[in-house]
C-alpha cells in the first residue's frame, strides 16, 4: 500500500509493589517488516520478567531468521518449562508479523483475543486454531489478514480485561467486552488517537479499575496503519557553495514538518530562499544554557545546531518524557522528532571552524556522526524511519 505508515507502540504498568514487570514487549523493525512480541510470565515480579523475557527472545529471534510464524510458537511452546502444579505452560503471548504496507500474521497463545477496529467498529478475522500435543496439550490461534487506512490493532496481557475483579460492581473484572467498548469508545471521542495514546489510556483505565493499584502487570500496544507524519531535519552550510540552492529547492519543495538547525545554515536558507530569520530575544535573555531559537515563515522550528541536537539526543537516548522538561529549542525538537513517522535528515558536510575551538565540550561530535547517532536511536527507541542525505 503505497503512501502509508504503520505506527507501533505499547504502554506498560507493574503489579503494585512489584520492581520487575511480569509482561515484556519487543518489538524489532528491519526494512518493511515489524515483529512485535507481548509475552506474559506466569506470576509476577522477577520470575515471571524473565520467563516473559526468554518468550520475546525466542519468538524474535525465530522470526528475525525467517522461521514460519507457526513453527516459531510451536517451538516456543515445546522450549517453555510446564507448570508441575497447573500443568500450563510458563508463558502466554502473542506474535504479530507486520509489513509495512498492513498486512499482518498473528499467532496467539492464551492472550486475551486481539482487538481490530475499522471504521469505528470492531471486526473479526477468521482464526485457526492449531492443537499441538507436545508434553502437554497446548492450543494456538493463527490470523491472518489486511489492514485497511486508519484500521487499528490492539493487544493487550490479561491484566486489562482482569482489572478490578472482585471489587464492587465488577466482580468478574473488567472482561473483553468491556475493554473492546472502552476502545470503540476512545476512537468515537478522538479518531485520530495515536498508538501510543491508545496503549496508554486503556492500560491507565485497567489500573483505574483496581483501585490506583495496578493488581496484575498491565501491557497494552497497539498499531495503526496511517498516512504517515514527515519531518525534514537540515543542519549544517554544504561542502560547496553551489550546493546551497539545493539545500534551499529541499526545503522549499519539501510537504511536512521542516526543522533548521544551525545559525550559519539558516543564513544561507534565508538568503536563497528570501525569508528573514529573527532570533527570538525572550529566549535569549531567559536562557543562559541554550543558545536561542529563530522564527522563519514556513520554517516550523529553527535551532542552533550542534549542542542543540547534542542535548536532544542525550534525552532521547534515556528516553526522557517531554512533560518533565522546560519549553525551549530542545523540547520543541524532541517533540516534532517523536510525532514524526518519517524523517529526512540532510547533512550539510562543510567543516564548522567554531567547533574545533578546545574550549567547547570534548564530547562535542561533528555533525555527521551526531546525525548518524541521531538517526539510530530514533530508528531503534521510536520506530521511525529515517533516511539521511549528505550535501
Amino acid at each position: 500500500m503505497k503512501d502509508s505508515f504503520l505506527e507501533v507502540d505499547y504502554h506498560q504498568i507493574s503489579k503494585h509493589g512489584q520492581g520487575a514487570c511480569g509482561d515484556s514487549f519487543f518489538s524489532s523493525k528491519t526494512g518493511e517488516r515489524t515483529i512485535l512480541v507481548l509475552a506474559d510470565g506466569l506470576g509476577s515480579g522477577i520470575k515471571a520478567s524473565v520467563l516473559s523475557t526468554l518468550t520475546t527472545t525466542m519468538a524474535a529471534s525465530f522470526i528475525s531468521a525467517r522461521m514460519d510464524i507457526k513453527r516459531a510458537a510451536e517451538v516456543i511452546l515445546e522450549t517453555l518449562p510446564v507448570c508441575s502444579y497447573r500443568k500450563i505452560g510458563y508463558s502466554t503471548f502473542t506474535i504479530v508479523d507486520a509489513l509495512q504496507d498492513g498486512k499482518i500474521r498473528i499467532i496467539e497463545h492464551d492472550n486475551p483475543p486481539y482487538v481490530l477496529l475499522r471504521h469505528g467498529e470492531i471486526i473479526h478475522p477468521d482464526k485457526q486454531a492449531i492443537e499441538l500435543n507436545i508434553n502437554r496439550k497446548a492450543q494456538l490461534f493463527y490470523s491472518e489478514f489486511q489492514l485497511e487506512p486508519k484500521d487499528r490493532l490492539v493487544f493487550f496481557s490479561d491484566g486489562v480485561p482482569q482489572a478490578g475483579m472482585g471489587r464492587p460492581g465488577l466482580l468478574l473484572g473488567w472482561k473483553q467486552e468491556g475493554v473492546e467498548k472502552h476502545i470503540v469508545q476512545l476512537l468515537q471521542n478522538q479518531p485520530s488517537l495515536s498508538a501510543g495514546e491508545i496503549s496508554k489510556k486503556l492500560a491507565r483505565k485497567a489500573r483505574e479499575f483496581d483501585g490506583g493499584r495496578a493488581a496484575d502487570d498491565i501491557t497494552c500496544a497497539a498499531l495503526y496503519l496511517r498516512k504517515p507524519r514527515r519531518t525534514l531535519l537540515v543542519t549544517g552550510p554544504p561542502y560547496k557553495m553551489e550546493n546551497d540552492k539545493v539545500m534551499a529547492d529541499i526545503v522549499k519543495s519539501f510537504q511536512g514538518a521542516k526543522v533548521i538547525c544551525g545559525g550559519t545554515t539558516s543564513e544561507i536558507l534565508s538568503r536563497e530562499l528570501g525569508i528573514p530569520v529573527l532570533v527570538n530575544l525572550k529566549e535569549m535573555r531567559n536562557s543562559k544554557e541554550l543558545p536561542p531559537s529563530a522564527d522563519m515563515q514556513g520554517i516550523d522550528l529553527v535551532t542552533e545546531g550542534t549542542i542543540t541536537i547534542s542535548r536532544a539526543l542525550q534525552l532521547l537516548e534515556q528516553n526522557t518524557n517531554l512533560d518533565t522538561l522546560p519549553d525551549n529549542p530542545v523540547k520543541r525538537l524532541m517533540s516534532i522528532l517523536t510525532n514524526s513517522d518519517i524523517i529526512d535528515f540532510v547533512v550539510g558536510t562543510k567543516i564548522n571552524e567554531a567547533h574545533q575551538d578546545p574550549a567547547l565540550p570534548k564530547n562535542l561530535e561533528i555533525r555527521r556522526n551526531l546525525i548518524r547517532r541521531l538517526s539510530q536511536v530514533m530508528e531503534e527507541k521510536y520506530y521511525k524511519q529515517t533516511n539521511i542525505t549528505f550535501v
